[in-house]
């Protein structure tokens, strides 16, 4: 029955007429308030922000912030992905994940990386299904939640070869 929920799942652009919409989504995901710098982050990254709908109801979103390291490439940045509980395990969070990653790909961008809580199991366990690994442990990551540590999870892209 996958094919048949995969027309069920669609991704749409985020933009200033269903901002809104992402605010609620984060409001009822995460346990971090985003600022308006988050959201203006969102807004600059184009098709690296997404919201997912699950027979036209929005459930869940992907955010990224693309990043310039010091040498020029550049590299994205998770900052939020999550899925209502009751839409979890029917592929909308995958479908987010590719979505980003075949981007990353298609635009010769070599890495992904983001930062998860260090007892979010499930998170953890997503992640390293697409191929990330846990490269290092910040602690005292995050303020006012419990543990306040985490781990950034880093995926290499590899590239696409087009042909001309």
């Amino acid at each position: 029955m996958v094919a048949g929920r995969e027309v069920l799942i669609s991704l749409d652009e985020v933009r200033d007429k269903n901002l809104m919409q992402l605010k609620k989504l984060n409001t009822a995901l995460f346990p971090v308030r985003y600022n308006e710098k988050y959201y203006a982050d969102v807004l600059a990254s184009g098709d690296f922000t997404k919201l997912a709908y699950y027979s036209d109801i929005c459930v869940g979103s992907i955010a990224c912030r693309l990043e310039k390291k010091e040498h020029g490439s550049v590299r994205v940045y998770i900052m939020t992905l999550g899925v209502l509980a009751p839409y979890r395990g029917l592929g909308i969070g995958s479908k987010l994940l590719n979505h980003v990653l075949d981007l990353c790909s298609k635009q010769n961008i070599p890495e992904i990386y983001l930062h998860v809580q260090t007892n979010n199991d499930d998170a953890i366990k997503f992640y390293t299904k697409f191929g990330f690994e846990i490269t290092e442990t910040i602690q005292n990551y995050y303020a006012n939640i419990t543990p306040p540590d985490c781990y950034v999870l880093t995926k290499l892209i590899t590239q696409t070869q087009t042909k001309k």
